[in-house]
């Protein structure tokens, strides 16, 4: 089974303060994630039931995706939503030199950037693997890193779609970054789970904001 929480342990937070793990407020405001699209099976659906409940959100893009399906990112930036970079190939940091990881982030954001230039750059570490040398160097270039707070486990195929909804829902609060992917591996999770989030937390009161600051 799993050994990484669903809820992000306090200690990890303390561990890197200068990564964003969710974000301070007393508000009823929820940022939503997704990563590893586009995808041109499941991203339009995502952009659709998003839609529906006026929710904004957060998509953090493999460069090379970006480049297959450049009108399927277009719709995500027309849709209002924000965009970060996930690496172009999807690459494991810890078992990737540091010059390497930064051609890997360099080539997706000129992707990002081929399509719209933007000066806040999100970063998320594909499997949440991040070396505090690569992380360090990418703050330097101007980077914010984003983590998260509540992990879906959407892909992960022993994880039913019932615990996956059960795993937001608990462990949500105000300012939580929340985790999805807009990946054909993640879509039986959240497809189920996605719409019940946006209801379940809508009827009491909360927005879902994009990360912007």
């Amino acid at each position: 089974m799993n050994f990484v929480p669903a809820k992000t342990p306090l200690i990890a937070k303390k561990l890197f303060p200068n990564y964003v793990w969710n974000v301070p407020t007393t508000n009823k405001e929820l940022y939503l994630t997704f990563d590893d699209g586009p995808t041109p099976e499941i991203t339009h659906w995502t952009l659709e039931v998003l839609k529906q409940y006026n929710a904004k959100a957060t998509f953090f893009c493999i460069g090379s995706n970006i480049k297959k399906h450049p009108k399927i990112f277009k719709s995500i930036l027309q849709e209002g939503h924000a965009i970060g970079n996930h690496t172009q190939h999807h690459v494991k940091g810890w078992k990737t030199p540091v010059d390497a990881y930064l051609e890997e982030v360099e080539k997706a954001q000129f992707q990002i950037n081929a399509i719209q230039q933007t000066q806040k750059r999100f970063f998320r570490p594909p499997y949440g693997q991040i070396r505090p040398e690569q992380g360090k160097a990418l703050m330097a270039l101007g980077y914010e890193i984003i983590m998260w707070d509540v992990l879906s486990f959407d892909w992960d195929e022993r994880v039913t779609e019932v615990n996956c909804l059960k795993k937001v829902t608990s462990n949500s609060k105000p300012g939580s970054i929340i985790v999805f992917h807009d990946s054909v591996k993640a879509s039986r999770n959240m497809m189920y789970t996605l719409p019940k989030v946006l209801e379940h937390f809508s009827s009491k009161g909360f927005v879902f904001k994009s990360l912007d600051f």
